[in-house]
This record gives C-alpha cells, sequence and structure tokens, in this order.
C-alpha cells in the first residue's frame, strides 16, 4: 500500500484540550500508543475554540473531547472505554 493510500485510510481525529489536565494527557497518550495522529486544539485561553469544541462534540463542555471521523466520543474516560471493548480500533480503521 502506499503512503497516499495509508494516509486516506486513516482515521480522521481531532481533540479538544486545556493546559494542565491530566485526562488531556492520558487521552493524547492512548491516541500516540496506538500510532494515531491527530490534530490537538488548545482551548486554553480561546472561547472561540471552546465554543466550536462544544457544538462539534455535540454539547460537550468538558476535557478532552474527541471526535474520530466527525463522530464526537467524548472524552477520556469514553476514548478508553471504546479501546477496552475494541470498539476504538473498529473506528480509527473505518
Amino acid at each position: 500500500m502506499s503512503v497516499k493510500e495509508q494516509l486516506e485510510r486513516m482515521a480522521s481525529v481531532v481533540i479538544y484540550t486545556r493546559q494542565f489536565c491530566g485526562y488531556c494527557t492520558r487521552a493524547k497518550k492512548l491516541l500516540e500508543s496506538k500510532g494515531v495522529d491527530f490534530i490537538e486544539h488548545d482551548a486554553t485561553f480561546d472561547p472561540g475554540l471552546r465554543q466550536e469544541m462544544i457544538e462539534k462534540s455535540k454539547g460537550g463542555r468538558t476535557f478532552p473531547q474527541i471526535i474520530i471521523n466527525d463522530v464526537p466520543v467524548g472524552g477520556c474516560d469514553d476514548l478508553h472505554a471504546l479501546d477496552r471493548t475494541g470498539r476504538l480500533d473498529e473506528m480509527l480503521a473505518a
């Protein structure tokens, strides 16, 4: 498989974070351990990004908020729960 094909097959992962957030760090470490590239938006001091996060996550106000292939999956605990059930790998492979 070519690099272009691999990039086209990779899931789109966006994570909204804030500074000094242990849950944000844990979520990013899980994604990194799976070799997932993600776009991180630090909304610590940006009310506009925070509002964008709330809209894209369908109302999520806590940090982090993780969105995979435009589907809001919730926060750190939700991400780890998906991983335990094997659903995270399915979502990342979709």
